[in-house]
């Protein structure tokens, strides 16, 4: 059995054909022009080559940002963004059985398949970059929980007293620590996480306390999942694990004061294994364990 995987983000398109390894027989990218939905026709001329290289019977998975519903057949919540896609039934379009999925659970779907979840039962990944998303894995399978929304970790609280974010939740990790928010926290010094980055290896003072500040956030959220869920590991992934030692040195350090450790058992905290394919592997690992 082989499988299609389409990642539709808000700026590519990316496409790839696995064997049930893992191992990546094509990939395709491509822009999204939002404009006139030409968007949902660029994933057809995709998923047509991909599927023209396929040697074997296949099933499709498509990730995309949003809250998809029961049956993972479409994206049912994703207000203001890739107008068209909430309720729209992949299937009708590409003639094949296309399973679709929040672009966050897919990327916990391919580390759960082939990375750096493999060996789990129980993990959690948290994916950093504009906003803060999140996947759940229990028991070897993907929770989505009532309604499909688990995982949005982003939407945790870490400061009740702060500024709502896009969901009303007031001092979200995603406000503490996403990219959308660096301008706010910096005082408009700062334009993105990577300027930061950049402003840290130079000893920028202001800039290593906003760091600083947001890393707390992060390992105080990690903590409270550890409490909650109790994964063996934690994935983190999304463009700020750029940062490298940068990002993993602070964390373990507050994680040291923050996590709850009875008997001396210590949360794994990893970087995730595949990055801007991660979406894309991730949705055709889905659509091969519905098949299963």
């Amino acid at each position: 059995m082989q499988a299609i995987g389409i990642d539709l983000g808000g700026t590519r398109i990316k496409g790839v054909l696995i064997n049930s390894n893992g191992s990546i027989l094509q990939e395709l990218v491509t822009e999204t022009l939002l404009s006139d939905e030409i968007w949902k026709q660029d994933v057809q001329e995709l998923f047509k080559t991909l599927a023209g290289s396929a040697t074997e019977e296949y099933v499709v998975g498509l990730s995309a940002p949003g809250i998809p519903n029961q049956q993972n057949t479409a994206i049912e919540f994703l207000p203001n963004r890739l107008e068209g896609i909430e309720g729209f039934v992949w299937k009708d379009v590409l003639g094949a059985d296309t399973y679709v999925m929040n672009d966050a659970i897919a990327a916990l779907s391919a580390e759960a398949s082939f990375g750096s979840a493999s060996n789990c039962e129980n993990a959690v990944l948290i994916t950093i970059g504009t906003g803060v998303g999140g996947a759940i894995l229990i028991d070897k399978k993907i929770y989505q929980g009532a309604f499909q929304k688990a995982g949005h970790i982003g939407h945790m609280s870490v400061d009740m007293e702060g500024d709502p974010d896009i969901c009303g939740m007031p001092g979200s990790l995603e406000e503490a620590i996403g990219n959308y928010s660096i301008a706010k926290r910096s005082n408009g010094k700062f334009n993105d996480t990577l300027a930061v980055i950049e402003a840290m290896r130079e000893n920028d003072p202001s800039a290593k306390a906003i760091w600083q500040k947001s890393i707390k956030a992060l390992a105080v959220s990690i903590s409270s999942i550890s409490n909650i869920l109790s994964p063996e590991k934690v994935i983190l992934a999304g463009g700020i694990t750029k940062a490298g030692d940068l990002l993993m040195e602070p964390l373990r350090t507050f994680m040291d004061s923050f996590e709850w450790r009875p008997g001396g058992k210590k949360l794994t905290i990893e970087l995730a294994t595949f990055s801007d394919k991660a979406g894309a592997i991730g949705a055709a690992a889905f659509a091969l364990n519905k098949t299963n």
